[in-house]
């Protein structure tokens, strides 16, 4: 069921007009707003603690934009196929690419670090096609039709594809081929990262993009692919984050995890409708299993 759903939503994105692929996805996702309940608490819990000091009705507006941006989202996703180097010239503004060219002539890699936040899935394919060498560590879909329809469209537009499950070895492999390698660093699906504070509560934090920037002396490249309010984009390619080394390791991982998530706090805060994260990120430890 959830493959024909794709299916279709891929062939209104090709076959249609963009304008026409957008207000299709804002209507679907303004209906589903209206009576998905478990979805609005949980991005209204969220908001209430990115800003604990808004009222309810700017915190709804948020929630409300949350649900269009994410149609938007879906639609750019399914479009991948007609996105070329004209698309990207007319869509798409570049800032920092610096950052990410002066990461990789060190010849050590680099981690590209975002956030389930605007459009990370087109944000890899910009990079790919303005020439960054470039994988992305990607969680196995349960279906494996739909599975296999993620991979190929990433594939197709030259992104290397490490499955979670061998993201060790693999992301080591490509930080020593001088490749970058794109993690999401705001949901840890498997319970083992680091607890930090997230915008002042614990929460835990994936600690791979610390490990391996540490364990092969790389940088961490922050880098978030942004809706403008025109339907445009901006990737914005951040500051890096240098790796920390004293005597102790456990300690310089955290370091740099907070270092993270300062970033992420910021880009959040100034993106809050483009976050997309419909589950209550400070629940339990255990929330994220079993979970896309």
């Amino acid at each position: 069921m959830l493959f024909t759903l794709y299916q279709i939503g891929i062939f209104l994105a090709l076959y249609t007009p963009l304008r026409t692929g957008y207000a299709i996805a804002c209507f679907v996702s303004t209906l589903y707003n209206a009576f998905s309940i478990r979805d609005n608490r949980a991005i209204m819990e969220n908001l209430q603690a990115i800003f604990p000091k808004q009222d309810k009705k700017s915190l709804e507006n948020i929630k409300n934009k949350i649900f269009v941006n994410f149609g938007k989202y879906l639609v750019d996703f399914f479009r991948f196929s007609l996105i070329d180097k004209n698309y990207i010239d007319r869509y798409v503004k570049i800032e920092g690419r610096y950052f990410l060219d002066e990461a990789l002539s060190k010849g050590k890699g680099a981690i590209l670090a975002s956030a389930h936040l605007g459009n990370w899935e087109l944000g890899g394919l910009v990079l790919a096609a303005i020439g960054a060498p470039l994988d992305v560590v990607a969680l196995t879909h349960k279906h494996e039709n739909v599975n296999i329809f993620f991979t190929e469209q990433r594939k197709q537009k030259g992104i290397g594809v490490i499955p979670v499950g061998a993201a060790v070895r693999r992301c080591f492999k490509s930080l020593y081929n001088n490749r970058a390698v794109a993690l999401v660093c705001d949901r840890d699906y498997f319970d083992n990262g680091f607890g930090v504070d997230f915008f002042g509560r614990k929460t835990i934090i994936p600690k791979g993009p610390a490990l391996f920037s540490r364990r092969h002396s790389c940088p961490i490249v922050p880098v978030f692919m942004v809706r403008n309010h025109d339907d445009t984009f901006t990737l914005r390619i951040l500051k890096p984050i240098e790796p920390v080394y004293t005597k102790d390791e456990h300690a310089d991982l955290i370091h740099i995890t907070e270092d993270i998530v300062k970033v992420l706090e910021s880009v959040i805060r100034e993106y809050p409708d483009q976050w997309f994260v419909f589950r209550r990120f400070w629940e339990k430890i255990g929330w994220g299993k079993g979970q896309r």
